[in-house]
């Protein structure tokens, strides 16, 4: 299969809380395939990357290097990384949108991050011009603007805020009937702790949508 962009994300091992944020978005990555009957008008923007937590977000390949390439190396960086432990995922209103967040010490994770970003940064084509104007749409920091420029993305390091996006831009009146449903739909799964022992690498596909390409144990 073609994809036109890669990503290094933080996607839950087979089991309930997978199983819930692919049917909360209708898409499940590990198969590539649609399930249950999302809401579009809330899940439509975040519904194409699946349920995930962004390590590394989207990039295309620079010239010179392959797919094949990049799995090896994801493999090695996999390898040579400790496995996370969280103290537990809670939903979060994060700006216009409702996620799930990580509670407790996140440094470790950030640590993690960053190293991903840092390590397999060869493979990373810079952004184009277009990418730095939709950016810096939002107001960066001097700092989120020398991430953006060095890295393709301004939220990284000191300024990374792991999160598992579950809808799009919501309207202020939609919030509290939103969180409900969100709370009802991931109240019985949600991990206490939440270990994180393996990373995936994904991949964008012509259609748009992402897919799992391969998970690596960390370790």
């Amino acid at each position: 299969m073609i994809f036109t962009r890669y990503a290094v994300y933080l996607t839950p091992e087979p089991g309930p809380l997978a199983q819930a944020g692919a049917t909360w978005l209708g898409w499940d990555i590990a198969t590539g395939s649609a399930v249950g009957t999302p809401d579009d008008r809330i899940i439509k923007r975040p519904r194409k990357y699946g349920f995930h937590g962004t390590i590394k977000p989207p990039f295309r390949l620079i010239d010179g290097q392959t797919p094949d390439g990049l799995k090896h190396a994801f493999k090695r960086f996999c390898a040579d990384v400790r496995p996370v432990m969280l103290q537990g995922l809670t939903l979060a209103q994060i700006g216009g949108f409702i996620a799930l967040v990580p509670t407790g010490d996140v440094s470790e994770l950030a640590d993690l991050a960053g190293r991903a970003v840092s390590d397999l940064d060869s493979f990373r084509a810079p952004p184009t011009d277009q990418d730095l104007t939709r950016r810096r749409q939002t107001r960066l920091t001097a700092d989120q603007d020398a991430n953006l420029i060095k890295w393709g993305y301004p939220y990284f390091f000191k300024d990374f805020q792991f999160h598992m996006t579950l809808t799009g831009p919501l309207k202020r009146d939609q919030f509290d009937a939103v969180m409900t449903q969100a709370n009802d739909h991931f109240a019985s799964c949600l991990p206490s702790p939440f270990s994180i022992k393996s990373l995936t690498l994904s991949g964008e596909r012509e259609d748009g949508m992402f897919q799992e390409i391969l998970r690596c144990p960390l370790g």
